[in-house]
């Protein structure tokens, strides 16, 4: 093991694990971005949502789901009665921003996903929503696409995975915006089954 990797698992708590990987140089993708977007939320949070990478926005922040996309997850979110700060805990796959939005590499992916295991290792949420291809491809160690994930739900131990398609994608297709808001919808059915009975929604 590297001495990277025995950082990471030494991390007494999230804060130390953020440190660290805010030091993280392990592949090419550090050298072109201005952040480590480590992630944010509240720790204690038993919902966890989960994308693919910073963007252009994220990155000059230095926060995870700030630009457009993220607009409309928090309209989503505060739909569902969740607010981000209190409720969730955001996080990406990869950490840095690939040149110009594109998908992280395999390699890439394979290189940070010790940071992703080890914040879901630490944060223990019941509920993880899977956005987009690349979260739910490798969190749930799967080829299939997100057109035949979504929806469902998977159990993995104590946790819970809904994948959905990631709101970056309902500005070039609206009309995925009725299947992620039928999959949010089971996300606070869920939600209420496992963490709070009395869990309000406006509109759920």
């Amino acid at each position: 093991m590297d001495e990277y990797l025995t950082r990471l698992r030494g991390a007494a708590d999230l804060d130390a694990l953020a440190d660290i990987v805010q030091t993280c140089r392990r592949c090419s993708l550090r050298d072109g971005c201005q952040h480590v977007v480590f992630g944010e939320g509240n720790p204690k949070a038993q919902l966890v949502i989960c994308g693919e990478g910073p963007g252009a926005e994220e990155d000059r922040l230095g926060r995870p789901f700030v630009g457009r996309a993220g607009q409309l997850l928090d309209q989503i979110l505060a739909a569902c009665g969740f607010e981000r700060s209190q409720h969730t805990f955001i996080l990406n796959v990869v950490k840095c921003r690939p040149p110009g939005n594109r998908t992280p590499a395999h390699e890439e992916i394979r290189i940070c996903l010790p940071n992703l295991r080890m914040q879901v290792h630490m944060l223990q949420p019941k509920i993880m929503i899977l956005m987009g291809n690349c979260a739910a491809q490798n969190i749930l160690q799967t080829d299939l696409g997100i057109s035949q994930l979504r929806g469902q739900w998977v159990q993995k131990g104590n946790m819970w995975f809904m994948p959905t398609y990631h709101p970056a994608a309902l500005f070039h297709r609206p009309q995925l915006k009725k299947p992620v808001w039928d999959d949010f919808q089971q996300v606070v059915d869920k939600y209420r089954a496992l963490i709070n009975p009395d869990h309000r929604a406006p509109h759920c």
